[in-house]
């Protein structure tokens, strides 16, 4: 059972800058010549002592740097791909994970992404990727000619760095201790507050890294966004996508009670609930400061029925070239083993496909697996998850203010290719845009998704996304 897995007005933001009770009878059987009554544990009393050996004090205020920077050192395989790095560029091993993914597919008859999904879909014929097409549109399919287009947006995901306490070889952004220059400026995150109070549709800030709360532009972000909501009657969700050591870092004593006073919603990642498949794909020690973290999070309130405002939401990702299975059952399982074995709780699961990208895209081709893998995802296509892609409604903003369709064309440098709304008319040329080219996010509407052959990651089974399985 065990899977491996103020704004106020119109002021510069720049200027602010159940589970259930389970025992073994026989565990607490007394003989019956006892003199004295025998008395089985009561759940409460159960729970206290799991939560009192897990809740690790002593971890709180020691940081996990250090440790993870000696695993990386002691890594031959990460080294070697450092070197690799070193030698051709991240542009240049993004363009090597293309061709391998493209040589599988030509080796299997694949042809290329949305020509499949057409195929599996409507005959379409037409617009090329990126380019402009007509948002008046009608038709209830995102596919058109043989494209697939966005509707409104109502996600703003940012990534605000990729400073990480951690380095999972699972990460499709490949975040380490090592990434301290890749991270968002005071002036990159005001524009994006800016176009959040431009675009009345967005009702979700997603905020996401790297460890996002060890970016400076964390906490402002957070305050300024909930402030300018709540003095202007706009309902707004904010995420924070949390490792869960970093409650255990070194000057984030308090940044649960932040998250509980600006009403921020957890979304944790948690690949399996049993420590050695935890600490084998996310580091060593990861498991118990994660379940440290976990019931330091219970106790503010989140996950618990008292305070259903405080939504806490737990991410499995599989710790191999295999699928998530079924989100709703695996979801049964995680109560389950949380709460019998620390009296954890918690609102949702999601389960994410592991992208053949980056890390995971490495891991690949050194086991041999890139074909087998991505047979496994052209097989698995589920034609009904097309329509929950999350490209389709979110925009996704790197460190750096570029702009992209999804998290995953934005480790690729795949950025969103148009006309800069801020220029003249006479110097208006393609490019890629940033968030200083639009005025709102719906100005990005009249272009296309770029798309390629890592998005089969997104259409396999129940399909994937960065709020879990999407159909």
């Amino acid at each position: 059972r065990m899977f491996i897995m103020t704004m106020r007005g119109n002021y510069s933001v720049a200027a602010a800058i159940l589970a259930h009770q389970f025992f073994a009878a026989d565990a607490f059987a007394v003989p019956s010549s006892s003199a004295a009554a025998a008395r089985r544990p009561s759940f409460l009393e159960s729970t206290t002592a799991k939560k009192d050996d897990w809740s690790r004090p002593d971890l709180q205020g020691s940081s996990l740097v250090e440790d993870t920077l000696l695993q990386m050192e002691s890594d031959v395989e990460f080294q070697k791909l450092t070197k690799k790095i070193a030698k051709i560029g991240v542009d240049g091993m993004t363009k090597e994970e293309r061709a391998k993914r493209r040589r599988a597919l030509d080796e299997l008859g694949v042809p290329n992404f949305m020509q499949f999904v057409s195929e599996n879909d409507d005959d379409n014929d037409g617009v090329s990727n990126g380019d402009a097409v007509d948002i008046n549109d009608d038709s209830s399919s995102p596919v058109q000619n043989k494209q697939l287009y966005r509707s409104r947006p109502n996600i703003l995901q940012l990534n605000i760095g990729l400073y990480c306490n951690q380095a999972c070889n699972h990460c499709h952004v490949e975040s380490s201790p090592l990434r301290k220059d890749e991270t968002m400026s005071a002036d990159v995150a005001a524009r994006c507050l800016e176009l959040l109070q431009n675009t009345p549709g967005i009702d979700t800030l997603d905020l996401t890294g790297g460890a996002p709360e060890l970016n400076g532009q964390f906490r402002l972000l957070v305050r300024l966004a909930r402030e300018w909501a709540n003095e202007n009657g706009r309902k707004l969700t904010i995420i924070d996508r949390c490792n869960l050591t970093v409650l255990l870092e070194p000057d984030q004593s308090d940044l649960v009670d932040f998250l509980k006073e600006n009403e921020v919603n957890v979304v944790a990642s948690l690949p399996c609930y049993g420590e050695d498949n935890v600490d084998a794909q996310r580091g060593r020690g990861v498991f118990s400061r994660s379940i440290a973290a976990l019931l330091k999070l219970n106790e503010a309130g989140y996950g618990t029925a008292e305070h259903p405002e405080l939504e806490l939401t737990l991410v499995y990702n599989p710790s191999g070239p295999f699928l998530p299975p079924s989100q709703a059952s695996l979801e049964v399982d995680y109560r389950r083993e949380l709460m019998d074995s620390f009296g954890i709780q918690f609102n949702n699961l999601l389960t994410i496909t592991n992208m053949p990208i980056k890390r995971f895209a490495d891991f690949l081709a050194k086991e041999g697996k890139m074909k087998e893998y991505m047979e496994l995802l052209v097989n698995s296509y589920n034609a009904q998850t097309v329509e929950g892609l999350m490209c389709l409604n979110t925009v996704s903003v790197g460190w750096d203010g570029a702009l992209y369709d999804c998290d995953f064309n934005q480790q690729l440098g795949m950025g969103i290719v148009g006309e800069s709304q801020i220029t003249s008319e006479s110097s208006k040329r393609r490019k890629k845009l940033s968030v200083f080219d639009i005025e709102m996010l719906t100005d990005l509407e009249k272009y296309s998704v770029r798309t390629d052959n890592h998005c089969f990651g997104c259409t396999a089974g129940s399909g994937s996304s960065c709020q879990g399985a999407t159909a």
